[in-house]
């Protein structure tokens, strides 16, 4: 419906692989092949560290909870995904872009979050582990994880209310494979500087707030480790953290 020169968007067509009709086929098998090992992957951690007793510890309940949120993230995405490759239609509606956008953008900032939990969970076995039940009980774990899932819906909520309040007036054409925050403000032809402005203050202090736990949980994991004399000690140590540092390294360089 338009009035004056302002229409009101009922629908987004989503462009990120409109230039590569030929190679469809297989960008379908590969994110296909990928979101299936993905969620066979994390339930299966999931089931398994709630059955075996031998897991009921805070850092694999920290890593439950991150395989939650990657199921969760990677359905608001990837099923839409494998849809346009199969049916050549990218579509969307307003209603599906803004749900999209609020369910990818909770769990994405709780998943900086729960890293960041697990950095600190390391820190504390390896630097301090004679405090290290008392420090981590179970409440303390179940309010750091409850925290992650609240910042990432207040992160979700603002961005996603800010943005999809603006009037659209150029285009209806979404330049990314999926509802993000940036490629939709530039369908806008309101004033975005407020919106701007949050995004880079969320979205930095996200990032920047929890790469810094990261960095000085291992800054002092790893001098913590260095000085230790024992050879087995140190390689436990590592063996701890490799997990962790994995997701890590998965997660920021998705990211970039």
């Amino acid at each position: 419906m338009t009035q004056g020169n302002r229409t009101e968007v009922t629908e987004f067509y989503l462009l990120g692989f409109g230039a590569q009709h030929e190679f469809w086929c297989i960008l379908f098998i590969v994110f296909l092949l990928i979101y299936v090992t993905s969620i066979v992957g994390n339930t299966g951690m999931i089931l398994l560290i709630n059955t075996d007793s031998r897991f009921q510890t805070p850092m694999y309940f920290f890593l439950q909870h991150l395989a939650f949120v990657d199921i969760c993230y990677s359905s608001a995405l990837t099923p839409k995904m494998l849809q346009i490759f199969t049916e050549e239609n990218s579509l969307i509606s307003f209603q599906g872009c803004v749900i999209q956008l609020l369910v990818y953008a909770t769990f994405a900032t709780s998943d900086c979050y729960l890293l960041a939990m697990m950095a600190v969970d390391r820190y504390v076995a390896i630097c301090k582990p004679l405090h290290y039940t008392v420090i981590m009980s179970q409440t303390v774990c179940i309010q750091l994880v409850a925290g992650s899932y609240i910042t990432g819906s207040i992160n979700a909520s603002v961005q996603t209310g800010f943005t999809f309040s603006l009037s659209f007036c150029t285009s209806n054409n979404i330049n990314h494979f999926f509802c993000d925050v940036p490629p939709i403000l530039a369908l806008s032809c309101s004033n975005i500087d407020i919106n701007i402005m949050l995004l880079v203050v969320f979205v930095g202090f996200n990032l920047i707030f929890t790469g810094l736990v990261i960095i000085f949980s291992y800054t002092y994991i790893m001098a913590t480790i260095l000085k230790m004399s024992s050879t087995v000690g140190r390689k436990k140590s590592f063996s701890t953290c490799a997990s962790h540092l994995t997701a890590i390294t998965i997660f920021y360089g998705t990211l970039s």
